[in-house]
């Protein structure tokens, strides 16, 4: 669960110079062990800067609209589903357009339509029914996991004029910023890990992605588990039916992705050589490459 002030474990003084309210977001963060818990996290840091109203929007890829992940709100959200059904009007979302190309925070909301550049007149009066229901302006800080493709957003809004965001953005937009950065990426992790939980994938089944993911053809697959062939490619079929995918590549990308199988840009083993760069970018300067052991 949640950390707490009681569940936070000591901090040195080196660890003071960040915003108190950003080091106990952080330090609870640490104790997360499920998506649910980084986002209680979340929304209660916008509740406790009086931005209650909390979106988080996760996609494989941005310029696919049909590729979003999933969509977390803090609030009653069902008003934009016929809107977002809105080709026309989807596209004109403009802080999601923004977190597609950037990555620099915006601010939004109908209190900074005019710093836009354009608005059609339909996508302003979503605008304003969201003002109508609270969220008057906001905070909408650009994510990236292996990016590109992946990308998401936070945002974080509240019924408040220009003038009131824009001071609790100079107040408090650092800790806005990298609370969204480091929330998303812990969110990632531990949604990633629940893959399993959300798609029912036991273990015997986690075992065999593991042995998929290996390289594994599926008669050393069978002797190994001690079953026949044709129940290994049974096993194998009722694992994409559950999730979805349609053949064994998926299936051993699956297994890394879940963190049953080591990321190969990152396994290290005793032949690997690590690269030391030393000196600017377009300077003479030395690289170098140290060999290793474990």
């Amino acid at each position: 669960m949640a950390g707490g002030e009681a569940g936070r474990r000591p901090l040195v003084a080196a660890e003071s110079y960040t915003p108190e309210i950003l080091r106990d977001f952080l330090t609870d963060l640490e104790n997360t062990r499920h998506t649910s818990d980084v986002w209680r996290l979340i929304v209660e840091l916008g509740i406790q800067l009086n931005l209650p109203y909390v979106d988080l929007i996760s996609a494989s890829s941005y310029s696919n609209w049909k590729k979003t992940q999933f969509i977390r709100t803090s609030y009653d959200s069902s008003w934009l589903n016929s809107i977002n059904a809105d080709p026309d009007l989807a596209k004109w979302s403009y802080f999601r357009s923004h977190a597609m190309h950037f990555l620099t925070p915006i601010a939004v909301g109908v209190e900074f339509a005019e710093d836009y550049r354009h608005i059609p007149h339909g996508r302003y009066k979503v605008l304003q029914e969201a003002a109508r229901r609270g969220l008057r302006s906001g905070f909408s800080i650009p994510l990236r996991v292996h990016a590109p493709p992946q990308a998401a957003l936070i945002t974080f809004s509240g019924n408040h004029s220009k003038r009131e965001m824009e001071q609790i953005i100079r107040m408090h937009g650092w800790t806005l910023h990298a609370a969204a950065l480091s929330g998303h990426q812990r969110y990632m992790t531990h949604f990633a890990g629940e893959f399993s939980e959300r798609n029912k994938i036991t273990e015997k089944q986690r075992e065999l992605l593991r042995m998929i993911g290996t390289g594994l053809q599926d008669k050393v697959i069978a002797e190994e588990l001690g079953v026949s062939v044709s129940a290994v490619r049974q096993r194998m079929n009722n694992i994409l039916k559950k999730t979805g995918l349609s053949n064994r590549s998926e299936l051993a990308a699956l297994a890394m992705s879940m963190g049953i199988l080591p990321d190969p840009l990152s396994r290290q083993d005793e032949a690997q050589a690590i690269r030391v760069e030393m000196g600017l970018p377009g300077r003479s300067g030395d690289t170098i490459r140290i060999r290793t052991r474990n």
